[in-house]
């Protein structure tokens, strides 16, 4: 059993995939592994995704320390995200699982991009 931050998990691999659990936070990983992005463009990247569940996102996976942001000082201010070397890492075995995908069932549909 391992025990982080109040929460407990099976084993580590059930504690790594709770930073990816759900439907958008390995999608967005993986859109930042070109480089960095701005809010609506993400937003515009992942299809169907609401501003406020974007937001709460972005939030966890800055919280979590697999992406960083950095706030221009302009009017209006411009933000851009990007990954982190710890999310550089994480995307990497997203990517594999992606590819995974894409061997098998590359029938079904488009990778992300």
């Amino acid at each position: 059993m391992v025990n982080y931050n109040g929460k407990s998990y099976v084993c580590l691999l059930d504690f790594a995939m709770d930073f990816i659990r759900g439907k958008w936070k390995g999608v967005l990983l993986c859109h930042l592994y070109s480089g960095p992005k701005r809010f609506l463009e993400l937003q515009r990247m992942t299809e169907g995704i609401s501003q406020k569940v974007l937001n709460e996102k972005l939030k966890e996976l800055e919280s979590d320390g697999l992406i960083d942001k950095v706030i221009y000082p302009e009017v209006p201010p411009k933000v851009e995200y990007f990954l982190t070397d710890k999310g550089k890492d994480l995307t990497k075995a997203i990517k594999e699982i992606e590819a995974w995908s894409v061997k098998y069932y590359s029938y079904l549909g488009d990778s992300c991009k």
